[in-house]
Order: structure tokens, then sequence, then C-alpha cells
């Protein structure tokens, strides 16, 4: 008996033409819906929320109030967005959620408002928050950040442009995570992660620098050697890391990069993962 020829390809459930609000949608008075932006069924959107130009809203999705959305970004079945912080200090006040352009937020990923600490909790352009993910109070995340599915953040987390968090992550409020940096997946960070480095596990350790990151988004071959440098005085010489920060900068002649990550260490107050 022969198999089964596959079929076509499937169509999406619901494929709305730009500018769309289907009839289930319940869209607040107070809400501002750019005329592109396209809504779909059975999702909720709350007053004061901005839904910019070719913003994209699924089924099922709830942004609850005071969120902006950038132009030409996605969010996709069953996510909540801009709902109350869970933090038992919240007493009512208007904070808000911002999220830039270009982003995807996938399929049931959690996005809080801020606190009266910060008003606010951000995330940046092109970033991909994956399923299930958490973005908690007053956290701030910069462009191109990828967290992948159930990666779950405490308030206050800082993660800078182009790191990438693996999945089933957990991450202590007021941990910081560098730029380019990579956080395999497993991992519990209770204390910031430097820029560049690569760390896993649980306990978590530093494996080296994210060559691979750093090469695919075209960092010379000369500045990834002044990091690996760095790297290995910083984290694998007998010296403390207080020495160790007064060697490499007893050098001098650093570039940029180098710059970057000493001065995120000696900023840290929680500790750098070694």
């Amino acid at each position: 008996m022969s198999a089964p020829r596959p079929g076509p390809p499937a169509a999406p459930l619901v494929e709305l033409e730009p500018g769309t609000r289907h009839p289930t949608a319940i869209i607040d008075p107070g809400a501002e819906l750019a005329e592109s932006a396209t809504v779909g069924p059975y999702s909720i959107v709350g007053p004061g929320v901005r839904l910019e130009a070719d913003v994209r809203v699924g089924s099922h999705v709830l942004i609850e109030r005071d969120t902006r959305v950038g132009e030409d970004s996605e969010i996709h079945h069953g996510a909540v967005l801009g709902t109350a912080p869970q933090d038992m200090k919240y007493e009512g006040e208007t904070t808000v959620l911002e999220v830039g352009c270009h982003t995807v937020i996938r399929e049931y990923a959690t996005l809080n408002r801020g606190t009266r600490a910060s008003g606010r909790t951000t995330v940046g352009d092109h970033c991909l928050i994956m399923a299930y993910a958490h973005v908690a109070h007053d956290c701030h995340l910069g462009d191109h950040v990828i967290l992948a599915n159930t990666v779950n953040m405490g308030g206050h987390v800082e993660i800078d442009d182009w790191a990438i968090v693996g999945g089933v992550t957990a991450i202590h409020q007021f941990v910081r995570i560098g730029v380019h940096a990579f956080v395999g997946g497993g991992s519990r960070i209770p204390q910031d992660v430097a820029p560049y480095v690569t760390v896993a596990g649980n306990p978590v350790a530093a494996y080296g620098i994210n060559t691979e990151g750093l090469r695919r988004r075209g960092f010379s071959d000369e500045t990834i050697r002044a990091l690996r440098h760095a790297y290995r005085v910083l984290f694998r010489s007998d010296e403390n890391l207080g020495d160790a920060l007064r060697t490499l900068e007893a050098e001098g002649g650093h570039g940029p990069e180098v710059r970057a990550l000493i001065d995120f260490i000696r900023a840290s107050e929680r500790g750098v993962t070694t």
C-alpha cells in the first residue's frame, strides 16, 4: 500500500488583511490603532494601548492597558501584554510597557508593565520573545535580543543589545546581561553576565567568548583575539577579579569592546558570572 500523498502547505487558521479588526475582537475606545494595524479574533485591546503601523495581533491576545507596540511587530496567539506587575509593592500607579519595532512575541509569552521604580518595562527593536517567556516588571531589553522558550525573568533585569538567552533559563531580579552575551539553555542566572561571554549551567559558569556569535555579526578577527585575551586575564588567571582588572587596564591600548567589558565588570553590583 502506497503512502498517502502530502497535501498542500497548511494556510494560517486566521489570515486577515492589513487594517482588519476581527468582529469578535474587543477594542477599548481609549486605544489608538494605526490604520494598518490588524487585530485577530477574540483579542482584547485595552485603554491606553497604541498599536503603530502594520502591527499584527493574532487571536486570543490580551493587551490589557498602557502599552505601546512599535511598527511592523507581531503578537501571536495567546500572548498577554501590559498586565499589572507581579510585585507586592505595586499600588496601582500608572506605568507602561513599551515594545519596539519589528519585534516578534510568540505564543503565550507574558510581558508586565513597570512599577514606580522605573515606571516602565521596555523591549527594543528586532527582538524575538519565544513561547511562554516572561518579561517581568521594570525589565529593559535592548535591540536584537532573543529569549528562547520559557525564559523567566525576575523584575528589574537588563539585557543589552544582541544578547541571546537559551530556553528554560531563570534570571534573578536585578541581573544584567551584557551585549552579545550568550546564555545556554536550562541555566540559572543569579549574577551578571559580562558582555561577549558565553555562560551556561546550574550552577552557571563562563565558557569563553561568544566567538561564533561575534563572527556572524561581522566582528574582526583582531577584535575577537583581543576579547579572548581579556577573557583569559579576567576569568582564567590566578588573580582574583579585582587584581585581574588592574592587570588588564595596565596593559593599555584596548579597543572599545575590551573597554566595555572592563567597564561592565567594574559597574556590576551583583558580581559577574565567572
